[in-house]
């Protein structure tokens, strides 16, 4: 899908740290989580636009979630503001842009949309589902968060398999996957640098605690600092395979959130700094169990709405679940896979699931301004062998 007239000004684009599951978020909800931070950067930022709509991106069901985006609006001040909650697994945030953007109130001049992403994979919920089929009423049982990440129903395999299965079709090694990981942590590396002078530009601390204790999570957590020697140690997860637990993601809790307007209404606003113009999104899918392989098309397709090529892109970041996702993304395209991912990417840092997106395409921005704007794609894959990306244009 192709777009004009929609941007999001850098300064009206955030994300929280993301900590890993079971850490000191594994009690706040997402949404909790979500009102909180979203306070924070629009007021840290002057933000005091009309927001026409509120898009809700969640995939963990949450006490109270019933109530979705009038929720947070509420809890933000933004009366009589709502919108939709959107659910699609890992492309969650490339969705929750795509509802934001399609909007002719923007596209004609007028008013600004808030995109708010959040999840929590720590304690996710157990469902109880009543059967009264069952002897006595016996119910079942669902651990929403666990059970999705060990079976895909239309195939019966964990996402560990998807990997395995790409890594055998593409001839992939461990060492292979060992060293662009180590690639990946080095990238991370630079986002730290001079006191993490990249990540401050967009990052919105967590206040947990209590009032009186209040305490900061002001940079991702749980993040373990990985060399090359380490990774070659670990052992395959399954034996004959060549996916470790350091060339795959963690599971985390973390939310994103930015604004989407027209340039017209942006400068009105007084933002003088540079805006991120959505160009198009394009989404895909693969063969059942191929799960690594949907980013490809999906950028193809966002790439053929944006009418370019990859020799027309300045920088590319993916959602990478598994190391084998952008070894067979530069397989298939043609791309060097090194530089893709500048300053980190969610195989490092970790992976919330709706926000994890939203924070991709927020560092792609910020990564396009420091090399004076350009061009810039995010793709990644999600949950049902499903590919979402973006395509998106920085300049002043």
């Amino acid at each position: 899908m192709r777009f004009s007239d929609v941007v999001i000004p850098l300064q009206a684009a955030w994300s929280s740290p993301f900590v890993r599951w079971q850490g000191p978020t594994a009690d706040l909800s997402s949404l909790d989580l979500a009102a909180r931070v979203t306070r924070r950067a629009l007021d840290d930022r002057g933000i005091d636009w009309p927001i026409t709509e509120l898009v809700l991106g969640m995939t963990i069901p949450q006490r109270e979630c019933f109530y979705g985006a009038p929720t947070v609006a509420a809890r933000l001040g933004l009366s009589g503001v709502s919108g939709p909650m959107i659910a699609q697994a890992c492309a969650t945030s490339v969705a929750a842009l795509q509802a934001a953007a399609t909007s002719q109130s923007i596209e004609n001049g007028g008013g600004a949309r808030l995109v708010v992403t959040t999840d929590r994979t720590s304690n996710g919920p157990h469902l109880v589902y009543p059967r009264s089929s069952g002897p006595g009423g016996t119910v079942e049982s669902e651990n929403w968060v666990l059970d999705a990440f060990g079976r895909d129903p239309n195939t019966g395999e964990g996402m560990l398999a998807t990997a395995e299965r790409v890594a055998s079709e593409g001839g992939f090694s461990k060492q292979q996957l060992d060293e662009l990981t180590a690639v990946r942590y080095e990238q991370y590396r630079e986002s730290l640098a001079a006191d993490r002078a990249f990540q401050r530009k967009w990052m919105v601390a967590i206040e947990v605690g209590s009032a009186r204790r209040p305490e900061l999570i002001e940079d991702d957590w749980g993040v373990r600092p990985t060399t090359l020697e380490e990774l070659e140690a670990l052992r395959p997860v399954d034996a004959d395979g060549v996916v470790s637990f350091g060339t795959q993601t963690h599971p985390a809790d973390g939310t994103a959130g930015f604004i989407l307007t027209s340039p017209a209404v942006a400068r009105e606003r007084g933002v003088s700094g540079p805006l991120a113009r959505i160009i198009s999104t394009g989404f895909a899918r693969v063969a059942p169990g191929t799960m690594p392989k949907a980013p490809v098309p999906a950028a193809g397709a966002a790439l053929t709405a944006a009418g370019l090529g990859y020799g027309d892109v300045h920088v590319i970041k993916t959602h990478n679940p598994f190391a084998v996702n952008d070894l067979w993304f530069a397989r298939e395209t043609g791309v060097d896979p090194e530089p893709m991912n500048p300053y980190g990417c969610s195989l490092v840092y970790g992976h919330p699931q709706g926000p994890t997106g939203a924070r991709a395409i927020i560092e792609l921005m910020h990564a396009l301004e420091e090399r004076g704007g350009g061009i810039g794609l995010f793709t990644g894959c999600a949950a049902g062998d499903t590919g979402a990306a973006v395509v998106i244009e920085v300049s002043e």
